[in-house]
């Protein structure tokens, strides 16, 4: 509801409230006047009986509010409009233009935002002369504007709920219809209730799920609990150009990580070969194949497998990668190992993504002696992008070592070390990539090669295997 309680203040003050006019009183004594009486120094402060609610009361959120307006001529409007864009007020659900009600209808009401517009000396130069050009009075009126839950941004609503001085839970990570978010201990009380404004206030979201427990390293999902909407799990997003299909309850998806996606596959040419060795749903192998690479791509867990599968049919790419349901470890030395011979002696690049980062460089020692026939000349080597997570005052070099470490070779002066993203406080992800040494990858003693086959540890529930592909 919005309605018009006053007309034009030009000259004094009334009740403490008015405007003043730019031709009536001095710029001192009109400067700042009004709105210190009228506003706070938020333009919505909420009633204090929300704070504590655990069950949204949408009507407990409505308050009436005074903004200055300009009365503008009809036939100038959307120029005037066009000349205060940033002086109007901007809030969801209030339209910056309204009927002057108690006037001719050959006049409109211009809503203008409080904290910039305090008297008509708050007009820059330039909407000063516009106003002079389309012959529009500096005169500023009263206009009660009454806020409800509907023009309320999402922060606005969980600090006005949550106990004062907590941290307010808006943010979240968006998949498809899906919102989900990890919310704090102290959060867990109004969990249903950010939920439900979450989902109201993001178009689109009809999903509000919260993750529930660590991920689970071996298959890379995690117990998640819906606060608000559908149960609906079944994501559809676009990411680069590409779309993906999956469970997001069954399979591990991180929208943050598009750009890095991104950048690796634009390393791949035509008819290079890309062995994914954690592919998941596909964000490395599906956009490779789209560029005409030949990809293997594998994940243990059977879900991820299966949307794989899905999606490189979905993008029509399904006769350019072969898809596999093994340990990482037993992909490398199964089909990695079977195809790499021929392709060392073509001309195409090789690549290796391993994009788990909690435990891939672990997986590195794989490789050593896969191979027994040293070449008789420099082989078209792979190159290897493999993930890592990093606490330490260095990570680049940490990673690098911890690389070398697993390889039984110095990778020193013979890597890069790319930052990937920040994933919590002293916590980053980092993507080495090296060209695979021949020393690690040829062996002429069989039992280097068969000790090297010696399965690792199983996966193991830890937070170190979270934020992969």
């Amino acid at each position: 509801m919005l309605r018009l309680i006053s007309r034009v203040f030009a000259s004094a003050p009334i009740e403490g409230k008015s405007f003043c006019s730019a031709a009536s009183l001095p710029d001192s004594l009109c400067s700042g006047f009004a709105v210190k009486n009228i506003m706070e120094p938020k333009l919505y402060r909420p009633p204090p009986e929300v704070r504590g609610m655990t069950s949204l009361d949408k009507e407990a959120f409505t308050q009436t509010i005074t903004v200055p307006a300009l009365r503008v001529p009809t036939g100038v409007l959307n120029k005037v409009v066009k000349s205060l864009r940033k002086a109007t007020i901007h809030r969801p659900g209030v339209p910056r233009v309204v009927q002057d009600k108690e006037e001719s209808s050959d006049f409109r009401l211009v809503l203008l935002d409080p904290h910039r517009v305090s008297s008509p000396s708050s007009f820059t130069e330039a909407e000063a002369e516009a106003l002079r050009s389309f012959s529009v009075p500096e005169e500023l009126q009263h206009f009660e504007l009454r806020l409800t839950y509907h023009n309320l941004k999402s922060e606005e609503v969980l600090e006005a709920v949550l106990p004062q001085g907590q941290d307010v839970a808006s943010g979240f990570s968006r998949v498809g219809h899906i919102a989900h978010m990890n919310l704090r201990d102290h959060q867990l009380p109004y969990k249903n209730l950010i939920g439900q404004v979450i989902m109201d206030k993001n178009p689109g979201v009809t999903c509000v799920v919260n993750k529930t427990n660590m991920i689970d390293s071996t298959y890379r999902n995690f117990k998640m609990e819906v606060l608000a909407g559908e149960e609906n799990m079944v994501a559809k997003v676009k990411e680069n150009g590409v779309t993906y299909e999956f469970d997001f309850s069954r399979v591990y998806w991180n929208p943050r990580l598009s750009t890095e996606h991104q950048r690796v596959v634009q390393l791949v040419k035509r008819g290079d070969t890309v062995f994914d060795v954690f592919a998941g749903v596909g964000p490395f192998a599906v956009p490779a194949a789209r560029l005409g690479a030949n990809v293997l791509a594998n994940d243990l867990n059977p879900e991820s497998h299966r949307w794989l599968q899905h999606n490189c049919k979905l993008n029509k790419v399904e006769k350019k990668v072969r898809t596999f349901n093994l340990d990482g470890r037993a992909f490398i030395q199964g089909p990695l190992k079977q195809e790499l011979p021929a392709l060392l002696k073509g001309k195409a690049s090789v690549h290796v993504v391993m994009n788990l980062p909690g435990l891939a460089l672990d997986f590195l020692d794989a490789f050593r002696g896969l191979l027994h026939q040293e070449p008789s000349c420099d082989e078209n080597l792979p190159t290897v992008h493999c993930y890592g997570f990093s606490k330490d005052d260095n990570p680049e070099a940490d990673v690098a070592e911890r690389a070398s470490q697993s390889l039984g070779f110095p990778l020193k002066d013979r890597c890069s070390v790319h930052f990937v993203r920040n994933v919590a406080p002293n916590k980053d992800m980092l993507c080495v990539s090296f060209t695979l040494p021949k020393e690690v990858l040829f062996s002429g003693d069989p039992e280097q090669t068969e000790a090297s086959a010696e399965p690792a540890p199983k996966r193991q529930k830890c937070e170190e295997a979270t934020d992969s592909t």
